[in-house]
């Protein structure tokens, strides 16, 4: 059964309300994610879902927006600031700049307001006490383990008691177990993400200046080998919450694919670059019957004689095809071009012989992919005796080609042209099949 697999496109960061519009853009309802947050103990919260337009671009905007937080002030245009900067004291990191109420509570059933300071162990408890869907409820605890994780190795403590601001503020929790619903409701089963571009520089939070990418962020990179590309754009551009989507990876994309479907979710900060993350369901396409190596020299001050006996050895080894071609060289040199068709694990041998064997100094390679006739060799009994006759299909379609060592053979012992016994040879195969 053909996988559906989500490729996350990163070339603006990633964060985790990004890819939660940019889901709702590839089909998501709003539905699902309404009546998936119904099933959290969470309160003191909005979420919004709207149309945006970046760099000319109609994208689809998520957005959580807290109680008494500048987000809840009008968004028309979006002149509010939802900046995704982090900050990290003993284990705390800051997902949005809101006003933090430094109350500790630890009862995971409680309704909470505002942020508070949750360990992993707290937030699992919560989770385990909805009534999430099973895949909701796997892929949001994977995510969760894994901002975790990377928070206790940065801090040097176990991951189950890391203090979080970022995973336990409404807004985070809100990310995840949405981006993790939506996944669900998609079908996704495999989530493939390119390199991920990040900003430089530092961010400011409370607790001081943190340079960019954040600690979390790399340490997530590390474990879950993330492949991180620096622009010149000051600031952050890739979230722990998104870098955490981005842990779900199961490699890269691959490389020939179809796209069934396109989705873009809004970034909330101005970059030159549109701030978007383009999201795809896409298909890998059916790989080509063959695919084959084609080696290639130009070559001068070597004799036909040669080149002709390089081109058997080749043959001889193993090679698909071998040819040359007249060519002129700088300084109008002449010369041929040497070419060779071969699998990948033939090149070295090739190589050999074409070093040995010629005038070379290099040979150049690439891949080349071929499409490849179903085929069959039969027998033909002809007046002159027995022929062997390749049978090509094509779909309805029957071609027969003689075989030239036959057909060289029988007018060789008759005394009849070559092209005179080919013809006998075929018209032999064609009545044999009517």
């Amino acid at each position: 059964m053909e996988k559906t697999t989500l490729y996350l496109e990163c070339y603006s960061g990633i964060s985790g309300d990004m890819t939660v519009a940019a889901l709702l853009d590839l089909g998501a309802t709003e539905e699902n994610l309404r009546k998936t947050l119904a099933q959290l103990p969470l309160t003191g919260y909005e979420v919004r879902i709207r149309r945006t337009q970046k760099s000319g671009l109609d994208a689809c905007d998520f957005d959580v927006i807290l109680e008494g937080d500048a987000h809840a002030e009008e968004l028309e245009g979006h002149s509010h600031v939802h900046s995704h900067e982090h900050g990290v004291d003993e284990g705390h990191t800051h997902s949005h700049e809101h006003d933090v109420n430094e109350g500790h509570t630890h009862d995971p059933g409680a309704y909470i307001h505002t942020h508070e300071h949750r360990t992993w162990r707290d937030i699992e408890q919560m989770l385990d006490k909805a009534e999430l869907k099973p895949r909701v409820l796997e892929l949001s605890k994977q995510m969760f383990q894994i901002i975790a994780d990377a928070e206790g190795k940065v801090h040097g403590r176990p991951a189950e008691e890391v203090h979080f601001h970022e995973v336990g503020a409404v807004d985070s929790i809100v990310d995840i177990v949405c981006a993790a619903a939506c996944m669900e409701e998609l079908g996704i089963d495999r989530v493939v993400v390119s390199d991920i571009w990040e900003g430089q520089g530092h961010v400011h939070c409370q607790h001081g200046i943190l340079p960019v990418p954040v600690p979390a962020v790399l340490q997530i990179a590390a474990g879950h080998g993330l492949t991180l590309r620096q622009t010149e754009q000051q600031g952050e551009m890739i979230t722990p919450t998104g870098a955490a989507v981005a842990a779900l990876s199961e490699g890269r994309k691959p490389e020939r694919f179809t796209v069934k479907k396109i989705g873009l979710g809004a970034g909330k900060k101005v970059f030159p670059r549109a701030n978007v993350l383009r999201a795809m369901l896409i298909e890998e396409a059916k790989e080509p019957e063959e695919r084959l190596w084609m080696l290639e020299s130009n070559i001068d001050d070597c004799s036909g004689e040669v080149l002709g006996y390089t081109v058997e050895r080749i043959m001889e080894a193993g090679a698909r095809d071998a040819f040359f071609t007249p060519i002129y060289m700088k300084k109008n040199r002449p010369a041929y071009q040497l070419s060779v068709l071969c699998e990948e694990e033939q090149i070295q041998e090739m190589n050999a012989i074409l070093f040995r064997e010629t005038t070379t100094i290099g040979v150049r390679r690439y891949a080349v992919e071929r499409d490849v006739l179903e085929r069959r060799m039969e027998e033909v009994v002809t007046p002159f005796g027995a022929a062997e006759v390749k049978v090509c299909f094509w779909g309805n379609d029957k071609m027969r080609y003689p075989e030239y060592e036959s057909v060289k053979r029988l007018a060789k012992e008759q005394g009849i042209a070559y092209r005179e016994m080919y013809r006998i040879v075929l018209e032999c195969a064609n009545s044999k099949n009517k």
